[in-house]
């Protein structure tokens, strides 16, 4: 059966961004929200082709965007502005059945402008064998920092699952200039599924990811009160820290293999031992310590 999954990031580049997740209906998160909520937007209002000609396909009056992947090409669209705060969310479906190797990915970033500086905050979706869950992958970027990756990744369950916040540690490290919204789908067998053991498989073909609900709220500049979106809850940072104990499967922050000195901005203690060298969490499977999941399907996706 379909999941409804609910993920979130808010975009505030003076402090922070963060991240939110849940296994539930939309209406049962708690997050950062404008002061005036837009209405969805129709694909023609907010948006543009990236690539993929007929593999995108609108319905709806626009108001749902199917993007597919097949052995000719992946697709994909961005937002026609640029912003350097905000809100922004869509309602997902992820493609079913075998997806091992697919990625979907929800993301902000300007490497179209800054080709060699470009900041990026990443949602991507990886998807999985047949009769596992696809798993959700968070990175950062900041002034074209790519050669150091700090990728997270998650089972979800209904709470904030990370929280990047602005340091003198991180530096220029951290995303600070003007960024458009992306929705893209593509191959990524060489790496997406168990380190690239599990490939697309394009008798599956087409691979097709629904947006729906978009919504497209940010500014260019220093936001009035009316763009900024509020700091994190209290009630849901501690939540987070405890989702993140239980349901985190890579911290690039313990990944001693990669990073024998862990980034400037790792705050590592005893927890640590929960990971292997490698950054994976020791279990395969956090989950058993906590409520299992309903297999991937359905997703609403939050920047």
């Amino acid at each position: 059966a379909p999941m409804a999954c609910r993920f979130l990031l808010a975009v505030l580049l003076a402090s922070s961004a963060w991240v939110a997740a849940s296994a539930g209906a939309a209406d049962e998160v708690m997050v950062p929200r404008p002061a005036a909520a837009a209405a969805a937007l129709t694909f023609g209002e907010g948006y543009t082709q990236l690539f993929g000609d007929s593999n995108l396909r609108l319905h709806g009056d626009g108001k749902r965007v199917h993007i597919s992947l097949d052995e000719r090409t992946g697709s994909g669209f961005a937002s026609q502005g640029a912003y350097l705060h905000g809100f922004f969310s869509a309602s997902i479906k992820l493609p079913s059945d075998y997806a091992a190797g697919v990625v979907v990915a929800f993301y902000v970033t300007n490497g179209d402008v800054y080709e060699k500086t470009h900041d990026e905050l990443d949602f991507e979706f990886l998807g999985n064998v047949k009769g596992k869950e696809w798993r959700v992958q968070t990175n950062v970027y900041g002034d074209g920092s790519t050669a150091v990756g700090r990728e997270e990744r998650f089972y979800v369950d209904g709470t904030p699952i990370r929280e990047v916040v602005r340091s003198e540690a991180m530096g220029a490290q951290f995303p600070s200039k003007p960024m458009s919204l992306y929705a893209t789908i593509w191959d990524g067998s060489s790496w997406a599924t168990s380190g690239g053991r599990y490939k697309v498989d394009y008798k599956y073909a087409p691979y097709v990811a629904e947006f729906t609900d978009l919504e497209l709220r940010g500014c260019a500049h220093a936001p009035p009160a009316s763009c900024e979106p509020e700091a994190m809850p209290s009630g849901q940072r501690a939540a987070m820290e405890r989702v993140r104990a239980r349901h985190m499967t890579y911290g690039y922050c313990y990944d001693r293999a990669r990073y024998p000195a862990p980034l400037p901005e790792c705050r590592v203690g005893a927890e640590v031992a929960m990971y292997l060298p490698s950054g994976e969490a020791r279990s395969s499977d956090r989950r058993r310590h906590g409520k299992r999941h309903r297999r991937a399907g359905a997703a609403d996706s939050s920047l």
